[in-house]
């Protein structure tokens, strides 16, 4: 067992981390020792990842425990740019009971050592700054090199043979030659506005009335670039660094302040926990995450929306209300395959076009209203055995069938399948029949397989009832 981080008071009677606990109490007997919990750790470097957003959006974690910003273009609205931005971050985590080391370069790789190891110039520091294996570090101080500015003298090529082909990319990503990009724990929104208070805010009006605000200046920027947004994100940054954050997605493209405002109202007031300004939120932020185009609404001639708006909006209340799973709708699939012609989805999601054509008025359904999963075996009579079935039994209830069309026959998807067109592979031929018994009723049968060339005896399978 070893020591994974240790406190200012054991870091001054000269323990460090790595150090095994036998040693460590051999040198200080008195030692308080805690299970390390790397979960719990993880999860307080995420918290903390989301309060840093709101000093910008490109914010990444380097476990166990850094963060990487992206801070380009984001210091405006602090006095000395950069460091007075790195000054208010180390003023709320020292509020918290925390301390930090930050450093501001060029690249990540260069912020991450100069924080690790404390320094102010890249060259001066130690070649352990440079992310290697401990073999490579070794073999550079037996070979003289003590700091990246000794490394960094040498030619590539050398480097590369001796010590390995990472090395001398590293050493340029460090001294800022190269640039690797970060990748933000959540991707930029399309359009972002926000509302920063000298004084936090607590009451709930306050809040929803920024809120509608910044709606209305997203709508305006949305307006200028001919698109609608479908999800829109709130987050609300607490004074103390917890941050609340509530989402309202919408079935169409819209950039109506009315709609937007009263789809937050509900989604407040819908939540488990109410809000919890605690000492004040000090900084709100309206990110539009999905823009699509919007063309203008097209109006009935008694004046007013179409019904597919009023539909449209009906459903964003109610999966603003319920849940976005809970109001689902269908969605048809490329597949002629009865069972896999339809998926169902949140209605929130966008539409795509269907390619199916609706049924002649008058003309009975082609697909019944309910599909059971997975078909159920039925014994059926036929007068010949490739012909349509005259009764079957079905729960141990017997059927005799007074009407029946088809057979509407479904093949399988030999295009998907290993063998192409070779029979006997990807499934088997459907015969469809809709049949009604003597009461009325009327099912959806098949028989499975053709009789003679794919089976010798087909089976038959109940696959539906209609209406």
């Amino acid at each position: 067992m070893r020591l994974a981080a240790l406190d200012g008071r054991a870091l001054a009677l000269g323990l460090t981390a790595g150090l095994t606990l036998a040693d460590a109490r051999a040198r200080v007997p008195e030692l308080a020792v805690f299970d390390h919990n790397a979960a719990a750790d993880a999860a307080l470097l995420d918290w903390l990842a989301d309060a840093c957003d709101r000093y910008t959006p490109m914010v990444a974690t380097d476990p166990p425990g850094a963060l990487i910003l992206d801070v380009t273009g984001c210091c405006h609205g602090f006095a000395h740019g950069v460091e007075g931005m790195a000054a208010d971050l180390v003023a709320r985590l020292t509020a918290l009971g925390l301390s930090a080391t930050t450093a501001v370069a060029t690249t990540p790789d260069a912020a991450l050592a100069l924080a690790s190891f404390d320094g102010t110039e890249v060259r001066d520091l130690p070649v352990a700054a440079l992310r290697v294996a401990h073999e490579v570090h070794v073999a550079l101080g037996r070979a003289g090199l003590k700091t990246v500015g000794d490394v960094a003298r040498l030619p590539s090529a050398p480097l590369a043979a001796r010590f390995g082909a990472a090395l001398p990319v590293l050493l340029a990503r460090l001294l800022g030659h190269e640039d690797a990009r970060i990748t933000p724990r959540r991707l930029p929104d399309s359009i972002a506005v926000e509302a920063r208070f000298a004084e936090p805010i607590a009451h709930v009006d306050a809040v929803l009335g920024t809120i509608a605000n910044l709606v209305g200046e997203a709508g305006e920027r949305l307006s200028e670039r001919g698109e609608g947004g479908r999800r829109f994100a709130i987050a609300l940054f607490r004074s103390d660094g917890h941050v609340a954050r509530l989402a309202v997605e919408t079935a169409r493209p819209t950039r109506d302040v009315a709609v937007l405002d009263r789809l937050f109202r509900e989604r407040i007031d819908a939540l488990a926990d109410p809000l919890d300004p605690g000492f004040g939120y000090d900084l709100i932020r309206l990110g539009v995450t999905l823009a699509e185009p919007l063309a203008h609404d097209q109006l009935s001639l008694a004046g007013g929306h179409v019904a597919d708006a009023q539909m449209a909006a009906l459903i964003d209340r109610l999966s603003t209300r319920l849940g976005r799973g809970r109001v689902r709708r269908f969605a048809s699939l490329d597949t002629h395959i009865p069972e896999q012609a339809v998926l169902e989805l949140p209605a929130v999601d966008p539409l795509r076009p269907s390619e199916w054509l609706p049924a002649e008025p008058g003309e009975p359904p082609l697909r019944p209203i309910h599909l059971f999963d997975p078909p159920q075996r039925i014994e059926v009579i036929a007068e010949v055995p490739d012909g349509p079935p005259r009764r079957f039994r079905w729960r141990r209830a017997l059927h005799d069938v007074v009407r029946q069309e088809g057979p509407e026959r479904i093949a399988a998807e030999w295009w998907r399948r290993e063998g192409g067109h070779e029979p006997g592979r990807g499934g088997m031929t459907r015969d469809y029949y809709r049949v009604e018994d003597v009461r009325g009723r009327r099912y959806w049968v098949f028989r499975h397989g053709l009789y003679g060339s794919e089976r010798a005896s087909p089976d038959w399978y109940l696959h539906g009832l209609f209406a």
